[in-house]
């Protein structure tokens, strides 16, 4: 439970940076804005259209009879909608990334040297790191369609389906958003996807501590202009904690 609440505790401290420097929040919080008025227009068409949808995915089911025919497509419109809202809870983490990417950079080496942790990184020019970033928030993005489809269909299940679905959303979704937001250092570094994922496996109490509340607050809408920066800043600190200081040719470490 300690690195649980060490996670939680790095999320604190990304809050506590970006708190109080409203110039830093104002840039990291515009980004966010425009990723939430995006993915929230798109998820509230999905529900608007909904019932036309459901209905043309379960055409199977106009033969039977009105109880049956409307139980039935009331579960696949709200498994439908929960499997969006978590694609769109995902997805707006790496849409903002994307989007906010030069602001966010800003605001993690602020920290950094605030910290006085190392900024150096494999001397990749902006647009290589560029095409880094687009590369890796894809590559998320389809790993966060696949799980939506998988908790979509575990959402069918008798009974216990709705509620597994939850659980196992937020967990994977915790996941995913901790591999966000540690990436800024990861690919300044040269590090690809795959090394952030052999990293964070070695640190799971860690990243659910700082995954999970992240992941959460990032579902309110309002929060997620404040929960966005303060993560950036918390996935730096949680970046340098899991990879550690870099080693320099001479043989000593740089801090």
């Amino acid at each position: 439970m300690s690195s649980f609440f060490a996670g939680v505790r790095t999320l604190g401290t990304g809050f506590g940076i970006i708190l109080r420097r409203p110039k830093l929040l104002f840039l990291g919080a515009l980004p966010a804005l425009i990723s939430a008025v995006l993915l929230l227009g798109g998820l509230g068409a999905l529900i608007y259209f909904s019932p036309d949808l459901v209905t043309w995915m379960t055409p199977f089911a106009d033969g039977w009879g009105d109880a049956a025919r409307q139980a039935l497509r009331i579960l696949v419109g709200v498994a439908l909608v929960a499997a969006a809202g978590l694609l769109a809870s995902v997805s707006f983490i790496a849409v903002t990334l994307l989007i906010g990417g030069p602001f966010y950079e800003h605001i993690a080496e602020q920290a950094e040297q605030r910290l006085g942790l190392d900024t150096s990184g494999d001397g990749a020019g902006f647009t290589r790191q560029l095409g880094r970033g687009l590369r890796d928030s894809l590559k998320l993005v389809g790993v966060a369609l696949v799980g939506a489809i998988v908790l979509f269909a575990i959402g069918f299940i008798p009974v216990v389906g709705q509620i597994a679905a939850l659980v196992l959303g937020a967990l994977f979704g915790s996941w995913l958003v901790t591999l966000e937001m540690v990436g800024l250092v990861f690919q300044r570094r040269g590090l690809r996807l795959a090394d952030r994922r052999r990293a964070l496996r070695r640190h799971r109490a860690v990243v659910f501590g700082f995954g999970l509340p992240t992941y959460l607050l990032c579902l309110v809408p309002i929060a997620q202009l404040v929960v966005i920066p303060a993560a950036v800043v918390g996935g730096t600190l949680l970046a340098h904690r899991v990879l550690g200081p870099v080693p320099r040719q001479d043989g000593v470490t740089q801090r």
